[in-house]
This record gives C-alpha cells, sequence and structure tokens, in this order.
C-alpha cells in the first residue's frame, strides 16, 4: 500500500461503509470526504463528518502507518491543528486525541489487484491490457482535458517568450515561427537566428527576396567561404552591407544536417522562411483575424525562391525539384506554433473566443502518426484528427510514462471497475 493510492481510496470513497467506527469504537459517519489538497498541508480539506452525534468539519489526513504523523513532524506543524480525521491503512501505535479511521480491512481485493498490476506492467502503457473497456464517452472528456493541460504548458512557454520580447505579439511569434521550421534538430538555432534580427529589421527587406534570404543565412553563418555561383555571392555582399547597417551578429549555435532529408537541410528550410516574411507580413494578427484553419494554411502555403529548386546547399548543384513547404510540415507549424500562440493570446487576455478557435482548428487538422499515436491506434484508441493525437502525446508523456493512473480517468474508470 502507498500513500497516495490510500488518499485515492479515501478520495473516491472506495472502501466498505458498512458500520464504519474509529478506533476507538465511534460511530462514523463521512458526508464529504474533502477536497484533495497537492500543495503543503493536511491531504484534504473542507471534510465534513459525524462522530456519534457531533457534526465535524475540518481537515482530513490519511498515511500508510498511524506512526507515519509523528514521522512527518505534524505533531509540530500548525497546519494540522485542525484534523478532524486521521485515516490510515494500519493503526500501527494509536494517536490520541485525534478520531482514526483504519481501512485495511475495507479495501477490495480486485482494486489492490488491480492497481498492481498497473504500476507492475512493463508495457507501452499500464493499462494496454484492459484499455478497450473504457467508454467512448470517458476517453472524449479525457481527451478534452488532456488537450487543455496540454495547451496551458505551452501557453506558458509563449508567455515566458512573449515577456522576453516585451509583450510584443508579432516578434513572439516570428521567434517561434523560426523555431518551429528548424524542427527539431535545429530548433535553438534557428529560435537564436529569429532572436538576432528583430522582425522590424526584416520588414524594412521586405521586398528583397534575396536580402531577407542573406541576413538569415548570414545569421547561421552558412555566408562564410569561397563560393562559385553568382547567387551566393549576392548573397554575401547583401549580408554584408545589412550586417554593417544592422550591427548584426551571427548567432553561435551551427546549424545541422547529419542524418536529416534533403528537403529539411537548413538552407532550403531559411530560405522557406525568407519567403514567408517576403510574401506576407503581420502574421499573427492575420491569424487572429482568421476564420477558418484553411485561411492560415493558404498564407503557409510557399515555396523557396528559383535558385532553391537546384539546390539544397549553397553552391552545391542538384536535380530540379521546387523547395515547397510540404502539407505535413504546414500541419507541424499548425499543430505546433500557430494554436499555441492562439491559445497562449486567449489565456492571456482573458478571450475565450481565441481559446475556442484553437481547440477547433485542432479538429480540423490531420492527426499526427508517429510511435506514440500509432501502438494507441493499435489497442483501439481513436486517433482522427490533432486534437487526438496532441491529447495521446499529453496522456503518455505526462501520465503513463509517470505511472500515474491514480490522475488519469482511465486508470480511475478501471480501478472503479475492479470494485463493482
Amino acid at each position: 500500500m502507498t500513500e497516495r493510492l490510500l488518499q485515492y481510496i479515501w478520495q473516491m470513497q472506495l472502501f466498505n461503509k458498512t458500520a464504519l467506527a474509529t478506533t476507538q469504537n465511534e460511530i462514523l459517519q463521512i458526508f464529504f470526504p474533502g477536497q484533495y489538497n497537492t500543495n503543503q498541508g493536511p491531504d484534504f480539506s473542507a471534510a465534513k463528518i459525524k462522530i456519534d452525534n457531533t457534526i465535524l468539519v475540518g481537515n482530513v489526513e490519511v498515511h500508510t502507518l498511524s506512526s507515519d504523523w509523528k514521522t512527518h513532524k505534524h505533531n509540530d506543524d500548525i497546519n494540522y491543528k485542525n484534523i478532524i480525521l486521521h485515516v490510515v491503512w494500519e493503526d500501527d501505535k494509536p494517536l490520541p486525541g485525534i478520531p482514526t479511521l483504519v481501512l485495511k480491512n475495507r479495501v477490495s481485493g480486485l482494486l489492490l489487484n488491480k492497481y498492481e498490476e498497473l504500476m507492475n506492467n512493463r508495457g507501452f502503457i499500464p493499462c494496454e491490457r484492459s484499455i478497450a473497456l473504457i467508454k467512448s464517452l470517458t476517453w472524449q472528456s479525457w481527451k478534452e482535458r488532456l488537450l487543455v493541460e496540454r495547451l496551458q504548458r505551452k501557453s506558458a512557454e509563449v508567455l515566458s517568450l512573449l515577456k522576453q520580447s516585451g509583450n510584443h505579439w508579432e516578434e513572439t511569434f516570428w521567434w517561434l515561427l523560426a523555431g518551429n521550421f528548424g524542427v527539431k534538430v535545429n530548433k535553438e538555432c534557428f529560435e537564436s537566428i529569429a532572436q538576432s534580427v528583430s522582425i522590424n529589421i526584416l520588414a524594412k527587406h521586405k521586398n528583397s527576396i534575396q536580402q531577407l534570404e542573406a541576413i538569415l543565412l548570414g545569421q547561421a553563418g552558412m555566408l562564410n567561404g569561397e563560393f562559385t555561383g553568382d547567387y551566393p555571392k549576392l548573397l554575401q555582399r547583401e549580408y554584408k552591407f545589412c550586417q554593417n547597417k544592422y550591427q548584426l551578429q551571427p548567432v553561435k549555435i551551427p546549424p545541422l544536417s547529419l542524418r536529416m532529408r534533403p528537403t529539411s537541410f537548413p538552407a532550403v528550410r531559411l530560405a522557406q522562411l525568407a519567403m514567408l516574411v517576403h510574401q506576407s507580413l503581420h502574421l499573427f494578427s492575420k491569424i487572429k483575424e482568421a476564420i477558418s484553419v484553411n485561411e492560415i494554411r493558404k498564407l503557409l502555403d510557399i515555396t523557396a525562391n528559383d535558385y532553391w529548386h537546384y539546390h539544397y546547399s549553397m553552391d552545391e548543384p542538384s536535380a530540379y525539384k521546387p523547395k515547397h513547404l510540404g502539407g505535413q510540415m504546414i500541419d507541424n507549424i499548425l499543430i505546433n506554433t500557430v494554436i499555441p500562440l492562439l491559445f497562449a493570446y486567449g489565456q492571456f487576455h482573458k478571450e475565450h473566443a481565441f481559446k475556442d478557435k484553437a481547440i477547433k482548428w485542432l479538429g480540423e487538422i490531420k492527426p499526427e502518426q508517429n510511435n506514440i499515436t500509432r501502438p494507441f491506434t493499435q489497442l483501439g484508441i481513436e486517433n482522427k484528427s490533432a486534437f487526438d493525437s496532441q491529447s495521446l502525446l499529453e496522456l503518455k508523456k505526462h501520465y503513463c510514462d509517470k505511472k500515474r493512473c491514480l490522475n488519469c480517468a482511465v486508470g480511475n474508470s478501471l480501478l472503479k471497475k475492479s470494485t463493482s
């Protein structure tokens, strides 16, 4: 028995309540087990019980052993003065002055076995053997909560960057967008490039794709050395001009291309990013005003300029292939940049319409297919949109991997089934 499991049993009242009595043989009735407390202090607050003929309202503390009261030094803590009930698994050392309830012989062995099975399972997720028993209604409400938790955490990251930018939403979006173009391998490098060149500087060169490319590639340190082609030499000259004009300092994090598909090479991604700036500024304002997610898709549907049709890297010719920003990459940007920023904006300004729009758009985007979502699908869990896939990613990383079954609606449902 763990203390967290015992807290859960008390919280959900998953024990035999027939002829309840304290260790002092006082008749006990439970009207409300209390509000579970995850902060410092007693485990449950505002509980309401009746002992013999006296109704009590106050805090409840839960321990595996009654001796844990002194082990945890509660007797010297003022926060534990208003304890109306001590709930324990075993009463190994009676605590005078505080009513005590022992649960050891009141909890279903099936529940304990199910919990042990979940904790000991080393498979993809703890409940993979019984997850098919969960009703779709449970999944629907749980996925909604998981998605909101994920967006709230991502919002915290957005708002941290917003503070760094001096509450400049367009600048914050530029930083996040650039990082997303770098994908996982070059995320840090591309974010550094974006933070080294403000969106206002880029706006001054919006009409020249060559100057935009020169600034971004130059800041990445990709215009150093000797080139043979006319276009790389042009970009070098443009960068030197802009570097002197704005006192630009190239970033210290080098872009990487090892074990990367050519379409994701850093030069290609930076050229596409330059084209996006070239074709559309004030992107975040347009995102706020957009009615449908397809409006944003059109904004992101860009192709790097003609030079890159024949190159994946600077001054290294290749077969003809236009460098479109593919549909999968556009979805990636929508899921990981556009929607978290829109949700964060709604949270920051307390405007629920933006948060609702962000969630709605996720339901209109194709689901992510990866080594986390695919096993869920194989277990029969629906993954029809990015709404689903983002929820499942949250579930796996923050619940299943950490064995937080007691905090999970699926785990709760399975444990309750074991007692019915």
